[in-house]
């Protein structure tokens, strides 16, 4: 899948949606101090790899953040502190549990779907793809999902901008405004302290719960670690799904004749999922940091060195995948990172697949023309982070 750039701006960086490969597997860019890494094969060896490339990159940035941003931040932490938070909570999404959340997800769908289903228009984002998985995360977690609006307002100040990090001198503003805690920032971590101080008062059976009383090594966790690992969890509890289902739509939308056969087959969605999972990465860039020297692509890249490592990019390397700019819902295999790999594989990835493997079956089944609008084209979301829709109208007459 090309993204038509003239009809949906895409940002400068994110190159493959236009088609375009990169010179190189791996490169430096030095304006920002950062290598990239673009290869499929380069990217999965740094992923699995955390002693070599650490997913600690605060200790090489040039100013220090403020470190009760960062305890219970999985996504920052390497072995065995890694180990030890992220098996708190990965017997909540056991298969067993996942599976069962499935009449839930349902229920859920069609109750969205309900609100506009006469309207022969909707919002898929506002509408269906955003709510659905907040709901389903927030009721895990124990806090209201009456509070949605309050959620997304504040992921998306946190998550606004989103530029490709900065190592230089010239990214030192840019570290700034990362240490400076935004305000949405703090609004949720006072939201969720005040639910967990609630827990710690009146357990309930939810996840916030479980993170209130448990130990690690004998030690109960600190109310950051607490906030920290809730407030990862709520974001990319739901952001994942949100954009997985607006770009398979847009996938689908973009191929007629294997949105035809998916209709046709129903056994061809989860494929179809997979397939734009590939092609739209959700999130699109990762980074790590290397503890020594190591050689990656045949570059050598130095110890304290910070590298962005592009899944989106490396899901489209013709070396790993035929036809890599193709939309095939049959694709077999379908090797793409855009969960991750490694020890930091995305914890909520059967959670999300199954979320969108549900909504999309319903979507077919409820409207037997489903497109975008040619007159309101999505809007994606800006910066080089993620991948995926903010505004996505679609026809569904």
């Amino acid at each position: 899948m090309v993204i038509d750039a003239a009809r949906i701006p895409v940002d400068p960086q994110h190159f493959w949606l236009r088609g375009e490969k990169p010179a190189a597997p791996v490169d430096f860019d030095e304006a920002r101090g950062v290598w990239n890494v673009y290869g499929h094969r380069e990217a999965v060896e740094v992923l699995g790899d955390p002693k070599t490339f650490s997913s600690d990159i605060v200790r090489v940035m040039p100013i220090d953040l403020d470190p009760a941003l960062l305890e219970g931040d999985l996504t920052q932490l390497d072995p065995p502190q890694h180990r030890k938070l992220r098996r708190l909570v990965s017997h909540a999404f056991t298969p067993k549990i996942v599976a069962d959340l499935e009449p839930r997800i349902a229920a859920l769908t069609h109750e969205l779907l309900d609100a506009v289903a006469d309207e022969g228009r909707f919002e898929l984002v506002a509408d269906l793809a955003y709510p659905l998985p907040v709901i389903v995360i927030a009721e895990l977690l124990g806090v209201p999902s009456s509070d949605r609006d309050l959620f997304q307002k504040w992921v998306e100040e946190v998550l606004s901008g989103g530029q490709q990090l900065s190592v230089s001198a010239q990214g030192e503003e840019q570290l700034r405004e990362m240490n400076a805690s935004p305000e949405g920032m703090r609004e949720i971590n006072d939201y969720l302290l005040g639910h967990a101080a609630e827990r710690r008062r009146n357990p309930r059976e939810d996840l916030l719960t479980q993170l209130v009383q448990a130990q690690v090594d004998g030690e109960r966790l600190t109310d950051n670690e607490v906030v920290n690992f809730a407030g990862l969890l709520l974001a990319a509890g739901h952001i994942t799904t949100t954009m997985l289902l607006g770009n398979t739509v847009m996938c689908l939308d973009a191929h007629p004749e294997q949105a035809a056969r998916v209709r046709a087959d129903r056994a061809l969605v989860p494929g179809a999922i997979e397939e734009s999972l590939r092609l739209l990465a959700p999130f699109a860039l990762t980074y790590r940091a290397t503890t020594t020297e190591a050689e990656v692509g045949g570059r050598r890249v130095p110890a304290d060195q910070v590298l962005s490592v592009w899944l989106g990019a490396a899901n489209r390397d013709d070396r790993v995948f035929a036809a890599p700019d193709a939309f095939d819902p049959a694709r077999d295999p379908n090797p793409h990172i855009a969960f991750g790999r490694g020890i930091h594989f995305c914890l909520g990835a059967p959670l999300a697949r199954l979320e969108g493997r549900i909504a999309m079956d319903i979507l077919l089944d409820r409207f037997p023309v489903l497109r975008t609008d040619p007159a309101n084209p999505p809007v994606l979301m800006p910066g080089t982070d993620m991948i995926g829709a903010t505004s996505l109208p679609v026809l569904a007459e």
